[in-house]
């Protein structure tokens, strides 16, 4: 058996095999309103049916002004959470489990989504004022308004209330973004971080927000709902956010309740240099794992099914997420399951004429 399609135990949360899907935005709420459509209803069941043991949704923002684009998703009011809720009956009628991934993107929000445009969108054409740990704009973008200490609690809340309409939704866990340059992963680097207060300064101090998070998502979600943060390993760029920082910050996170850890990279600053391989990102979710002791997956151009059996083979990695490569193929994980020569019973019975490669 590969261990690719071992099944995998979060708290009370059975998951089927170890091919998920990542969080990847989808910029589809037409109307604007953060409520989503028929696009989400085919999008995430077809990868459901193609044999993902878990599919994390896109990054959803939990207050209007916490979207990347108008087009996002959202989880701050009741009827995006019965929106949702559709969605995940139809991913939970194919054997898969769901979560959502809560996201506020802090100095990256209010900003076209690709297929619009580029860069910020000014208040006259339906954009927003931005808010982050500073004033500091990102390259490109429309400088934000630096959140006031006492404003802080208010993003505290506002996660915690979206993880609450999130299980009210049907969502099996839940994922905190604190990655790719976003709000929270603003805060934890040092190179956006210049504050001066409670939230800036030591390590300690800049993964506050975090933590305080964590803790507030685990009191409203019970104690059977696993919660996974996402980080970005390193900023890629000196003086910057680094794997010793996550690895130390990713065990006060499970001590305030995180059960696993998703471990990507980037996204904070521009003008860096990355990588682009194959398990370019694969070394640090191994890191992390070895250090913090905790479930972690790892994401980053695995794309073929023997390479992202190999990423498991050592025992290090729990979980393959598949992302661009899932879009390409929703049914990845049964090719992958031809490919290697596993037998599952969970090949829907339309597509059992294409279970072997022949």
């Amino acid at each position: 058996m590969s261990k690719l399609f071992e099944s995998i135990k979060l708290r009370d949360l059975d998951i089927r095999n170890r091919i998920w899907l990542p969080p990847m935005c989808q910029y589809s709420c037409e109307n604007q309103d953060g409520i989503v459509g028929d696009w989400h209803k085919i999008h995430y069941p077809a990868r459901a049916i193609g044999g993902f043991g878990l599919i994390i949704v896109e990054a959803t923002a939990v207050s209007p002004e916490g979207r990347i684009s108008p087009q996002d998703a959202g989880l701050w009011n009741s009827e995006q959470a019965i929106a949702w809720a559709e969605v995940n009956r139809l991913i939970h009628a194919h054997g898969a489990k769901s979560a959502v991934q809560l996201a506020h993107a802090g100095r990256k929000a209010s900003i076209y989504r690709e297929s619009d445009g580029v860069g910020s969108i000014s208040n006259a054409d339906g954009g927003w004022q931005t808010v982050s740990v500073s004033d500091e704009a990102f390259t490109g973008y429309e400088a934000p308004r630096t959140l006031e200490t006492k404003e802080v609690a208010n993003v505290v809340e506002a996660f915690a209330a979206a993880a609450e309409r999130a299980i009210q939704a049907d969502f099996d866990a839940i994922e905190i973004h604190a990655a790719h340059g976003y709000l929270i992963h603003q805060f934890l680097s040092p190179l956006t971080n210049n504050r001066t207060d409670q939230y800036g300064g030591s390590l300690e101090n800049r993964a506050r927000l975090l933590i305080e998070i964590t803790t507030a998502i685990r009191a409203r979600v019970g104690a059977g709902v696993p919660v996974l943060v996402r980080f970005s390993a390193t900023d890629w760029a000196d003086n910057g956010w680094d794997e010793t920082q996550t690895i130390a910050v990713a065990k006060w996170a499970h001590e305030a309740g995180a059960d696993m850890f998703d471990i990507s990279s980037g996204g904070l600053i521009t003008g860096v240099s990355i990588p682009f391989e194959p398990n370019y990102q694969v070394g640090f979710a191994e890191n992390v794992a070895e250090h913090v002791g905790q479930p972690v997956a790892a994401v980053g151009l695995i794309t073929e099914a023997k390479q992202a059996d190999l990423v498991l083979e050592s025992g290090e990695i729990a979980v393959a997420l598949i992302g661009r490569a899932g879009l390409r193929d929703p049914m990845w994980p049964l090719r992958a399951a031809a490919e290697l020569g596993v037998e599952i019973d969970y090949w829907p019975a339309q597509y059992a004429r294409a279970k072997f490669k022949n």
